[in-house]
């Protein structure tokens, strides 16, 4: 529901009775992360401090009203241009003059505007969280930090939501008893459930990142998601809007809702399939809807969902508090002023200082990172959480000799991206995992031999979880998945005990099979049949006629119906989708 508002190769095994379950559920598959983006040599991703060559102010353009204390802050420190309401014809006009720009999310930045900058511009400002109304590839591409305010507007929109259960609430007998799920356990989730049980209520969370103490901590459990819409009476999304959240309440989700249960939504108007919660509303499914977002904002006067009697919609003003608009506008001007005087800021959202020599060594072992991040978080089953990350690298080369914090900062780019609207780059990617819970250990295994490349295999390695496909886990019991960069390409060759050798491109079906004959047949066939074009077949195994892991590259994704063919075939034990 939503809130307001093979080389040698050895298959995967693990002492388990053997399983055919399709591996999918609402967070799967996890979708592609944003592709990092190399500069070349003549250009750096840098954080500068921007003042002009005779010494003047820089110029901050400010294109939405923001708060009086936020533009205090600015113009003690620059030339402040408050232009409200511009055209994009306007906007890309006076741009070319500012050294910053500060927006709110009616202003679209696009590449047009940092084309139109002729690389004056250095720092764009969101003032909120959401940078849907910014194009971060062209803005690192072009050496321009992106910064935002997450915090000042929190209990603003975590009050907004309250209200409004509140007010659905008036009408259910013992309210206080009901239960409520919180689904996404950030910021403003978290402050929802500390609200909800000073009011009495069972609060249960989903938030497959949350770390349990700190739920437990404030008296909530978490659940796993499909435990959570089973057992609400009423349902909070706080949720980012991602390709893994789109629509995330479809009919299939409302149809296993408790009937009679009632949604709030002060997130993101798009991780609720509208028209099919007009359906669950007209059949009794959803008793009432409380919204402050929508898909498309302002929606429809005519639209049938605001129009329902039993739906109840603001404006998109969760954090319309004049506290929160001060708050924001100060943090935002904070965050801006330290930019353009060259400090990192902990509210980055994308690509720091990092010089092109560096960039072009490490370019295809950046990608294997954060592609080693993406493939282990999705064999986690859902719920479970991800708490501790073991990272290991092999080297020739010493440990002075071997920066590993961009590596670091791509694998928990990897990790965190998939189901979160934070965006993972060298400034805040251990801002990011603390905040989260997130506990990353890293250890350097010493090589004899030449230093030429700075790697020889990157391991990733996640503690105390539970994975989707059993034969991933280590014999110490954790998802394990190991890679290598061969002649430039990103290579996974390892996953739990099992060596394979996989080139980390499109998508991958991961199957553990009885090792023996026709199973590379059977399973192409399938995927032909569909039209499903396979780019490559790896397959490893224990011993002959024992069990095997089969690794199948494929151009696209196949269908549920295609994948569940594979799992019904009698040999295979269990497999996994996943999205490199």
């Amino acid at each position: 529901a939503v809130a307001m508002s093979a080389t040698a190769s050895s298959a995967i095994s693990v002492a388990t009775k053997p399983l055919k379950s399709l591996s999918l559920s609402s967070r799967s598959p996890l979708p592609s992360a944003a592709s990092v983006a190399f500069p070349t040599p003549r250009r750096r991703l840098v954080l500068v401090a921007c003042t002009a060559g005779d010494g003047s102010k820089p110029t901050i353009l400010v294109a939405e009203k923001l708060g009086e204390a936020g533009v205090k802050l600015l113009e003690d420190f620059a030339n402040v241009d408050c232009s409200y309401n511009l055209t994009p014809e306007e906007l890309n006009t006076k741009i070319s003059l500012c050294d910053a720009l500060i927006v709110r999310s009616g202003t679209k930045v696009g590449r047009e505007v940092f084309e139109s900058s002729r690389g004056r511009l250095k720092v764009v400002g969101r003032a909120g969280v959401g940078i849907d109304n910014v194009d971060l590839s062209a803005a690192t591409e072009f050496g321009c930090l992106v910064v935002n305010a997450p915090t000042a507007n929190t209990i603003a929109a975590a009050e907004h939501g309250i209200a409004l259960l509140a007010g659905m609430a008036r009408n259910v007998a013992q309210a206080d008893a009901s239960t409520l799920a919180v689904m996404g356990f950030g910021k403003v989730g978290t402050e929802v459930a500390r609200r909800a049980k000073g009011l009495g209520m069972r609060v249960i969370a989903h938030d497959p990142y949350a770390p349990a103490d700190r739920a437990h901590a404030i008296g909530v459990d978490l659940v796993s998601f499909d435990e959570a819409l089973a057992t609400a009476d009423f349902i909070s999304l706080h949720m980012p809007l991602t390709p893994a959240t789109s629509k995330i309440l479809n009919d299939e989700t409302f149809a296993k809702m408790k009937k009679g249960v009632r949604i709030v939504n002060v997130a993101r108007g798009g991780v609720i399939d509208e028209d099919a919660l007009v359906r669950a509303l007209d059949a009794g499914i959803v008793a009432q809807a409380a919204l402050d977002v929508f898909t498309k904002e302002p929606p429809a006067k005519d639209s049938p969902l605001v129009q329902h009697e039993r739906v109840t919609v603001t404006p998109h003003l969760g954090a319309s508090t004049m506290e929160a608009q001060e708050g924001v506008a100060i943090e935002i001007a904070e965050a801006v002023v330290g930019a353009l005087n060259g400090e990192l800021a902990a509210t980055a959202v994308n690509a720091p200082m990092v010089s092109a020599e560096v960039l072009t060594e490490l370019k295809p072992y950046v990608i294997l990172a954060e592609k080693l991040g993406r493939l282990a978080v999705q064999l986690v089953a859902g719920g479970s959480g991800v708490k501790n990350v073991k990272v290991s690298y092999t080297s020739a080369r010493a440990t002075d000799d071997l920066d590993t914090r961009l590596l670091r900062a791509m694998i928990t780019k990897g990790i965190i991206e998939p189901i979160s609207d934070v965006y993972v780059n060298l400034v805040n990617a251990d801002f990011t995992a603390k905040q989260r819970g997130l506990r990353i250990s890293e250890e350097r295994v010493l090589l004899d031999g030449s230093p030429e490349n700075p790697l020889e295999t990157i391991t990733v390695q996640l503690g105390n979880v539970e994975s989707k496909f059993a034969s991933s886990l280590s014999e110490s019991g954790e998802v394990k998945v190991e890679g290598r960069v061969k002649d430039g390409v990103p290579h996974l060759t390892k996953v739990g005990s099992f060596e394979v050798d996989v080139t980390l491109e499109g998508s991958i079906i991961l199957c553990r099979q009885v090792d023996q004959p026709g199973m590379i047949g059977t399973v192409g066939s399938i995927l032909g049949e569909s039209n499903v074009n396979v780019n490559f077949m790896s397959v490893g195994r224990i011993a002959p006629r024992k069990q095997a892991i089969m690794a199948i590259g494929v151009d696209d994704q196949p269908s549920k119906e295609t994948l569940k063919k594979i799992g019904e075939i009698p040999a295979v034990e269990e497999f996994v989708f996943l999205k490199v």
